[in-house]
């Protein structure tokens, strides 16, 4: 009797250790599956990523937009970020610099340029949608076609003028950026 009560006990914990693994794998799936298009307010649809094109990559980031004062203007140097996972900004995965350039943990680089742009939000540096210039190295960034940047917050040049030409100052931002591939 003993042993048929220890044989149902056991056989209850496997299943739930099975759902556990289960929802566990469903739960992380879900998070992961960052493959859908970002969803564009009606004013932005012209950045919409032509047909033929794919999320294949999503990524938040973190950083700072560097501007450089000239005299009469502040003058947009660079981005600087560093690319993560998942909205809470865990689990690094790249950085972003000048060119503008995403490069992976593993190596792989995408350099991308000739932007649209869309403003849904005064406060913040603009939507984009560039076109990939080159690619480079195996990885998440290999065959890119188009970066998205959207629900971008700050970033904004200086309202005020700089005290010498040449001070530099960098403005935090915060972005999402969209990764697509040719459809297969």
């Amino acid at each position: 009797m003993r042993y048929m009560k220890t044989k149902r006990v056991n056989g209850l914990v496997v299943l739930f250790a099975v759902f556990g693994f289960a929802l566990a794998s469903v739960s992380a799936a879900r998070a992961g599956d960052d493959n859908r298009a970002p969803e564009l307010p009606a004013a932005c649809s012209p950045l919409q990523a032509p047909a033929g094109n794919k999320v294949a990559f999503h990524a938040y980031a973190r950083g700072v937009q560097i501007y450089r004062w000239d005299g009469v203007t502040w003058v947009f140097v660079a981005p600087m970020a560093t690319l993560f996972a998942d909205a809470n900004y865990n689990s690094q995965v790249g950085i972003h610099y000048a060119g503008p350039t995403w490069e992976s943990n593993s190596g792989s680089k995408v350099m991308a340029g000739s932007p649209l742009r869309c403003t849904p939000d005064s406060s913040a540096i603009p939507w984009l949608r560039l076109q990939a210039v080159s690619t480079n190295g195996p990885g998440i960034f290999s065959s890119v076609t188009f970066v998205h940047r959207v629900n971008t917050t700050g970033g904004l040049a200086p309202s005020t003028p700089g005290a010498s030409i040449g001070e530099s100052a960098e403005v935090p931002y915060t972005a999402e950026y969209y990764f697509y591939r040719a459809d297969d």
